[in-house]
């Protein structure tokens, strides 16, 4: 069983709170790509964003099982950091029902994503779930390759 543990850098709270940071960008990233099927006419867009969508619910769920299993409160909607701001952001652009808009909105909230994560998991801090976290980071890169083709397809 995997083990949150401090490390001579971070706290064992400090590693939480890197994942419940995480954890809320999924979640926005969620939202965001359910905002953007809301917001797209086009039927293919609409099918690749509610597959997205489910994708990180996947992953919100993982992601909370990981946290539960070291008693570490799920509650995250404290957490308002830049990255989140981020999402909010993306998610303004979908109400514009653009969808080269909306595409470069998603291609914004993905790369701050990426950064997180990739942040988190060269980190020490974070060999304990590296596994975890090297998956869903290769499930976001995925969904930004296909972003970035329909953005080039859309343009």
């Amino acid at each position: 069983m995997e083990n949150i543990q401090s490390s001579s850098l971070k706290s064992k709270s400090e590693v939480i709170a890197d994942l419940k940071e995480i954890l809320q960008l999924v979640n926005d990233g969620k939202e965001g790509y359910q905002s953007a099927a809301e917001g797209t006419k086009d039927a293919e867009l609409k099918a690749i964003f509610i597959q997205i969508s489910g994708e990180r619910m996947v992953d919100e769920t993982e992601l909370k099982e990981h946290l539960a299993k070291h008693d570490a409160d799920n509650d995250h909607g404290g957490i308002l950091g830049g990255l989140h701001r981020t999402w909010l952001t993306v998610k303004q652009t979908f109400s514009s029902n653009d969808d080269k808009a909306i595409l470069s909105g998603i291609t914004t909230g993905e790369r701050a994503a990426l950064e997180k994560y990739d942040e988190c998991i060269v980190d020490p801090a974070h060999a304990d779930h590296a596994a975890l976290l090297t998956e869903q980071r290769d499930s976001i890169k995925a969904a930004l390759t296909e972003i970035e083709k329909q953005l080039v397809k859309h343009q």
